[in-house]
């Protein structure tokens, strides 16, 4: 064979073995198409499926242990006795969802009913002013926190720590200490107890406070999922460096949510005021493991960027049906909080298997 050819030789030679070649296209798609890997994409998808699937399920075991429990007197008991700490879960809800936490949510809610009702009772202010005053102040502390948090840089954590420590000591030092009482308020500020007025329904009964729950959750859910705000909200959370190259004012939209949640506490000042019928320093001391427990169980990730507002408030019926349920199984207090803080370390671990989904 002369020179020539051997380049023409080479040139077959290459095209004759590159089209024996396989010519299958990259596929980087996983191949586990097991029942727990879809079951954990669904859940992944639809969070609101694992506590609703919890309160049910939950309802139906106590109804068997206990008959009493199903009854509608039973039910509206737990409406009650959560719509208080459902409120402060929806405040909870918009924090989490940016990465963060607040410890102080308790303290913001005591001293904001102990504005409402010193301002109203003691002062003799208009009892709406007192409740406009008491919100506002509610506001003030949240952005407080957001301010720390933002500005500052420091974590979460450490600042609503601190300020649940300030608000607590300025709590003891505004009330001395002292409570105001049913009969005080109903005589001189009876506004204040109109969250805990009921209407009855066949055997059930609904309040006030409960109903403005379930208002309050709806607006959440449509601005969370349906304005920008929202999206930014939950763009923080997932990735706060990436959200601020896109654009988002990451530092004003933390202490906007920071400042909404001190909002909701306060408002939910009012309503706790209705609920119990008198203002106390020293009570709810356990809304803020109460509201955490909730939103967790209701599938908001303490990751940030993923959670439901829907799912808070199943969550915080699910911690009222506990407890209710196991009262009336005859079950001691101790073994509630043993309970409580199981169903928190579960909820947990759940959300870190449905984190792996995505990986």
């Amino acid at each position: 064979m002369s020179t020539q050819d051997t380049p023409t030789k080479v040139i077959s030679d290459y095209e004759a073995t590159l089209a024996k070649a396989d010519s299958t296209v990259a596929n980087f798609d996983r191949d586990d198409k097991s029942f727990i890997h879809i079951l954990r994409n669904f859940l992944r998808t639809y969070p609101t499926m694992i506590p609703a699937l919890v309160l049910v399920i939950s309802i139906a075991v106590f109804s068997i242990i206990a008959p009493r429990f199903f009854g509608m007197g039973a039910l509206s008991t737990v409406l009650k006795q959560v719509t208080v700490t459902g409120f402060i879960a929806l405040a909870q809800t918009l924090i989490i969802l940016t990465a963060g936490i607040d410890l102080s949510v308790g303290a913001i809610l005591v001293l904001s009913s102990l504005i409402m009702g010193n301002l109203a009772v003691m002062s003799g202010l208009p009892a709406l002013l007192a409740v406009g005053i008491g919100v506002f102040f509610g506001a003030l502390m949240g952005a407080l926190n957001g301010l720390l948090v933002a500005r500052i840089k420091l974590p979460p954590f450490i600042v609503t720590l601190g300020t649940l420590s300030i608000f607590s000591a300025l709590t003891l030092w505004y009330s001395k200490s002292e409570s105001i009482r049913n009969v005080d308020i109903e005589a001189k500020a009876p506004e204040l107890l109109w969250f805990g007025q009921s209407a009855n329904f066949g055997g059930a009964s609904l309040s006030l406070g409960g109903l403005t729950l379930f208002i309050l959750a709806a607006v959440l859910w449509y601005v969370l999922n349906h304005t920008a705000w929202g999206r930014h909200v939950h763009a923080i959370g997932d990735d706060p460096d990436a959200a601020m190259l896109s654009g988002i004012r990451v530092n004003s939209v933390l202490i906007s949510v920071y400042a909404v949640a001190g909002l909701i506490c306060g408002f939910a000042a009012w309503i706790a005021i209705g609920r119990v019928g008198s203002v106390s320093p020293i009570a709810f001391s356990t809304v803020n493991l109460a509201s955490i427990t909730a939103v967790v169980i209701g599938g908001t990730s303490l990751f940030g960027g993923r959670g439901s507002i829907i799912g808070s408030v199943l969550g915080a019926f699910i911690v009222g049906v506990f407890n209710t349920g196991l009262s009336l199984a005859g079950v001691d207090d101790y073994w509630q909080m043993f309970a409580a803080g199981t169903l928190v370390i579960i909820a947990v671990a759940l959300d870190q298997w449905l984190r792996r989904a995505s990986q």
